[in-house]
């Protein structure tokens, strides 16, 4: 009689346990630090994606991103400063930080991007046009790009070739120029695509065909040999990174 109790018990048991499966392990098991210099049009996307990281691997302690424009992060990483990974808004500027040995393997395009004129919301001076934007200029008008050093301010001056277009100023990166507009500070500007998607209805953007001409790479690179730098340049390059990518406004490469 106990014999046929014991039974039933185990029986009862090992369905119990086949019904409801051992939950997975929570953690990855990497530890460590995260430190990430990144382009600053990639604020939006690559918050997130911080944010997912971090989520997925509770043992690491991710520090907030450094944003700002790609040169003067290379300046920075060139002139000794600490990082993990390091994602670029151009492979030229990519180049300045993997020549200089500061890269563990090759860098890996991940994402594009394509300027457009940015203007006030309801684009009140009708600015349709390079050729507008370049007679806005020569009217008085205030037109802002970046400088010519960072990847928006070379993708500007590429696409305004030909054109005569004096800035009123000249920022170290693409917020910068989308900030002045946003604030009136400047009439309209050239930023990134994925700038204006991310001002969400403060400003316009206006495409115009000649950016076609001047897409910007965005390469991405662990600067230091060890599995957390691999883990997120491997969440950038996956499709889940390229879903919150793409839903930034980024383009496939």
């Amino acid at each position: 009689m106990r014999a046929r109790a014991l039974v039933a018990v185990l029986l009862t048991l090992t369905g119990c346990s086949a019904a409801q499966p051992a939950a997975e392990p929570s953690t990855t098991g990497l530890t460590g630090e995260l430190t990430v210099f990144a382009a600053a049009s990639l604020q939006d996307a690559f918050d997130d994606l911080g944010a997912e990281f971090a989520e997925q691997n509770p043992g690491v302690t991710v520090q907030p991103t450094t944003y700002d424009g790609s040169a003067t992060l290379a300046t920075q990483l060139t002139g000794g400063a600490s990082a993990d990974v390091f994602a670029s808004a151009d492979t030229q500027t990519m180049s300045t930080v993997t020549d200089a040995g500061l890269a563990v393997g090759p860098a890996t395009v991940f994402t594009t991007n394509t300027l457009e004129i940015v203007v006030a919301a309801g684009n009140p001076l009708g600015i349709d046009s390079l050729a507008d934007l370049a007679a806005l200029s020569t009217s008085g008008g205030k037109v802002v790009l970046c400088g010519v050093q960072v990847p928006c301010g070379s993708a500007a001056h590429e696409v305004l070739d030909g054109l005569a277009l004096t800035p009123v100023s000249e920022e170290q990166n693409v917020k910068a120029v989308l900030t002045k507009v946003q604030t009136g500070d400047a009439d309209a500007g050239l930023v990134y695509r994925t700038d204006v998607l991310s001002a969400g209805g403060a400003v316009d953007g206006v495409p115009f065909p000649e950016a076609a001409t001047a897409v910007n790479e965005y390469p991405i690179v662990a600067l230091e040999d060890g599995a957390v730098a691999q883990a997120f340049v491997d969440l950038v390059l996956s499709d889940a990174g390229q879903r919150v990518l793409a839903a930034a406004g980024f383009s496939a490469p």
